[in-house]
């Protein structure tokens, strides 16, 4: 098991603070400023999704799970920082997306669209719920867990080989 640390800032909107391996699990902490300029965040965070159609489902509920913690979270203050967690096990991928808000309450975390289908918000916790295979709120609101299954298959050989699976 080893721990790694870095203050080297990766692009200008975020750093690597830590970077966790063991011989069964990884993950990396990120830590960001408040802002909407989250495509090079999001592009490391699926690095290691190799299958294209997973990487674009999981880009989207990412981008629409930040997105909210920056607008309705940390009501984009750019004083304010995100905290990302990306976990990677043999079995999931996981992300944990914390802001400093006060958080959702239990009973608006609505896993279904709006009924009037004009409405300009109300569809973000639906697009993510139908991006991950597992959601889960901190008790206090203001993180969320986001994870992907993956699917073991076994190759000619019979050697086992991870593969994301949705």
């Amino acid at each position: 098991m080893r721990l790694l640390s870095s203050e080297k800032a990766v692009g200008h909107f975020y750093k690597l603070i830590s970077f966790f391996v063991s011989s069964r699990f990884r993950w990396a902490d990120f830590i960001l400023p408040s802002t909407l300029q989250l495509a090079p965040l999001i592009e490391l965070l699926i690095e290691p999704v190799d299958c294209k159609e997973t990487s674009q489902k999981i880009q989207l509920g990412l981008h629409e799970a930040l997105v909210n913690a920056v607008k309705h979270g940390n009501s984009e203050d750019p004083s304010k920082n995100l905290r990302v967690r990306r976990i990677l096990t043999p079995n999931w991928f996981v992300w944990q997306i914390q802001d400093e808000g006060d958080g959702v309450p239990s009973a608006g975390r609505f896993t279904c669209l709006p009924t009037d289908l004009e409405a300009n918000s109300g569809r973000g916790f639906f697009l993510i719920h139908n991006c991950f295979d597992d959601v889960r709120w901190s008790r206090r609101g203001n993180r969320l867990q986001l994870a992907c299954r993956r699917k073991t298959q076994i190759n000619y050989e019979g050697s086992q080989d991870l593969l994301l699976h949705l």
